[in-house]
């Protein structure tokens, strides 16, 4: 487990400890610390799904055809941009999907953004949680491959010639597995690195060092949120294709 190391965890665990004990107990688990239940990343999580919403809220009460904000003209653009990347790699049905790529893109980038803030940490640089959205994208691929049609999901498996089976079997399982292995370490590695670099050259320098390197963290949370949700495209693109 993580540290507690964050204002808002200590806050969490003096006075929502008993809380979050229940909730583990719910799941058949304990904490290694009953005073500590609630670890950084789980905190984080929390903070940044409460800002999700809060900025969804606004949004949603702000909207106007006539005279859109800027907010919603943020929002539009990502839309845009992440619709635009899906109709690229998914092609017609890519509209079916836009609801996870643009979740997976704003939780990824405030997840990874909130970290820049002094007491705060990205929760993306606990390994569960890079390893979570990993899941849920290995999750969804797959399923929605077999949904569309299950015959030319496995079709894709065995590959097209019949007596390569055996072969194709084992190669297409394993380098599916690899898929989630290779997203949750893509995202957990960058985003520790460049964590660990920012707080690093923090205690070493006063005013250039740190500007210099939060806007170097603030380019590969962008990059990175991109890429997971280009690599979930690419995979659900790949499974639901009509011909494999």
């Amino acid at each position: 487990m993580s540290t507690h190391e964050t204002w808002l965890a200590q806050l969490f665990n003096t006075y929502l400890a008993g809380l979050g004990n229940a909730i583990l107990a719910l799941f058949h688990m304990k904490a290694a610390d009953a005073n500590e239940p609630w670890a950084d990343h789980i905190v984080m999580q929390i903070l940044v799904a409460v800002i999700m919403v809060s900025l969804f809220a606004l949004l949603r009460s702000s909207l106007s055809v006539d005279k859109p904000g800027k907010l919603q003209h943020m929002f539009e653009l990502v839309h845009g941009f992440i619709s635009g990347q899906a109709e690229d790699q998914i092609g017609h049905d890519a509209h079916y999907h836009i609801f996870l790529f643009e979740t997976f893109f704003i939780f990824i980038l405030l997840s990874n953004l909130i970290g820049v803030g002094p007491g705060f940490m990205s929760p993306t640089q606990a390994i569960y949680v890079p390893a979570g959205l990993a899941t849920v994208s290995f999750l969804y691929y797959n399923v929605v491959g077999i949904r569309k049609s299950a015959k030319n999901y496995a079709k894709h498996l065995v590959g097209p010639i019949w007596w390569m089976a055996p072969l194709m079997l084992p190669i297409e399982i394993i380098s599916h597995f690899a898929r989630p292995l290779s997203l949750t370490i893509r995202l957990f590695a960058n985003m520790y690195a460049g964590e660990q670099l920012t707080l690093v050259f923090l205690s070493l320098t006063y005013l250039i060092g740190p500007a210099v390197f939060m806007g170097l963290h603030v380019f590969v949370s962008l990059l990175q949120s991109y890429i997971f949700v280009l690599l979930s495209m690419i995979y659900v693109g790949g499974a639901i294709a009509e011909e494999h």
